[in-house]
């Protein structure tokens, strides 16, 4: 093969090293094969390695108790874009880009290449009969007479236009090594940036992230738990129905449910109004209507998860009905407890029965004959409303105007008229008790439901035909697992 030939051949094999070193080699040195490429053309592999310190942007967050005994409950974790605003990221993805233009670089030098190069072969034979007349006419002079002059004139006129290309080669020649020491220059940044972030495996850092949440959602629980030192002023939201009643919300944690329910009367109701949120309540509209296969007694219900739990009227069976089904999903009875009046709490009311719900799940305050009337608070299965736990309180349930839980502590009021307070508290996590001096304003004078939420925090109440609900002030001391 002629030397052209050759040159060309070294330059072909020169740009496909370069290539494969490209696609191959660079990938595997800054520890992007495998990557796939995300938003913005960025490493999501490297990008979500970084660690940049709060100052760049990172949501400090800890768990702490300040000088009021309020609870602050904060994690680390990045802010929303983070990786998209930090330095290192924009670096990274300059660096990519340029790699991308890179590569099109080579794309259109491997395309140019090709097509040029059927060209060269295709006046190879013109260019072997060229160099063969030029060495016989410098090994016989004598030989060249004017009609093979002509001839050999002709044909290097035919490789006039090959020229152009072999200009066009040795620029490619010049821009690949122009390509290699880009190339060289970026293998030294990327190397650079990954003993940076060498420290940071991906998948380590990213359980780190997931503990912390979990820790703050822990936090966030115990923010609604603690003792119960003070009731805010009464919030009236509303003025209907009759003078005993319960109205509620769904008390589950975590419910994006909004919807209130509300229950007129104390006996053999059966219609149960459903409002689609706080606002309609309020205004009393848009609401549909539940009627219930089996009457109520009392006013102790609850809403937990979608269903409402509820004292079946002239017996101690518990009902739960489903919302959304519009059924009974089970019945069982609170074995042994009083109802139609044996063991109700002062203002009567067949409000023998109690059911609530707290952080620790739902619950039945009732009480028994064996008991001698003292309250009894029982943890029920939500599913089967099977008795899981039991506790005796010793404090006579005819004394209570209203009881609600409260973290898993029973905390009792004196009375349901006015100038009534919290006096009397049941830790079930220790079985002890103790009397409290809690007051609280009893505003219409004649509280016939009083409930306490978990998920808003609130006492929700039913005091003379009014819809009435308190903030609550809880004392808690939060520990980590450093502590």
């Amino acid at each position: 093969m002629s030397v052209p030939l050759l040159k060309i051949g070294a330059v072909l094999s020169t740009m496909a090293m370069v290539t494969n070193w490209m696609s191959q080699t660079l990938p595997s040195l800054v520890g992007l094969n495998g990557t796939t490429i995300s938003r913005a053309g960025t490493s999501e592999r490297i990008v979500s390695a970084l660690y940049p310190s709060p100052e760049e942007g990172w949501q400090i967050y800890s768990s702490a108790q300040d000088a009021d005994g309020k609870c602050i409950c904060t994690v680390v974790a990045p802010a929303q874009n983070m990786c998209n605003r930090d330095p290192r990221s924009r670096q990274l993805r300059q660096l990519m880009e340029k790699v991308q233009n890179i590569t099109q670089s080579m794309e259109v030098l491997d395309l140019r290449t090709y097509r040029d190069l059927q060209y060269v072969r295709d006046t190879e034979n013109l260019m072997k009969t060229v160099d063969g007349k030029l060495k016989t006419a410098s090994e016989n002079p004598r030989s060249l007479n004017p009609k093979s002059f002509q001839d050999l004139k002709d044909k290097v006129t035919q490789l006039l236009p090959l020229l152009p290309v072999l200009e066009q080669y040795k620029a490619d020649a010049r821009m690949i090594l122009r390509l290699r020491e880009e190339v060289r220059n970026l293998s030294l940044v990327l190397m650079a940036i990954q003993e940076e972030m060498g420290a940071y495996d991906y998948e380590e850092l990213r359980q780190r992230v997931l503990l912390l949440e979990t820790r703050l959602h822990s936090c966030m629980q115990k923010l609604g738990c603690g003792k119960l030192t003070g009731v805010s002023n009464p919030i009236t939201v509303r003025a209907s129905g009759s003078r005993f009643g319960s109205w509620m919300t769904d008390t589950m944690i975590p419910s994006s449910d909004n919807r209130v329910w509300s229950m007129d009367g104390y006996f053999k109701g059966r219609r149960v109004l459903e409002y689609r949120t706080m606002n309609d309540f309020m205004k009393g509209q848009n609401f549909v209507q539940h009627l219930l296969p089996h009457p109520w007694a009392g006013t102790g219900h609850v809403v937990y998860n979608g269903s409402l739990y509820y004292n079946k009227y002239q017996s101690n069976i518990l009902i739960k009905y489903h919302f959304r089904s519009r059924s009974v999903l089970v019945q069982r009875s609170l074995s042994g407890a009083g109802y139609n009046n044996t063991f109700p709490y002062s203002w009567g009311g067949s409000s023998d029965i109690d059911l609530m719900a707290d952080e620790n799940g739902l619950w039945a305050v009732y009480t028994t004959i064996p008991n001698a009337g003292n309250i009894v608070i029982s943890r029920l299965e939500p599913q089967s409303l099977e008795v899981l736990q039991t506790w005796d309180t010793g404090f006579p349930k005819r004394s209570a105007g209203e009881s609600f839980m409260i973290c898993g502590t029973l905390y009792v009021t004196n009375s349901h008229l006015a100038g009534a307070k919290i006096y009397f508290a049941y830790y079930t996590n220790t079985s002890t008790y103790e009397y409290t001096d809690i007051p609280f304003h009893n505003q219409y004078s004649h509280i016939s439901m009083m409930d306490y939420n978990p998920r808003e925090r609130v006492l929700y109440t039913w005091n003379n035909g009014h819809q009435v609900l308190y903030n609550v002030t809880l004392f808690q001391v939060i520990k980590t697992a450093e502590d």
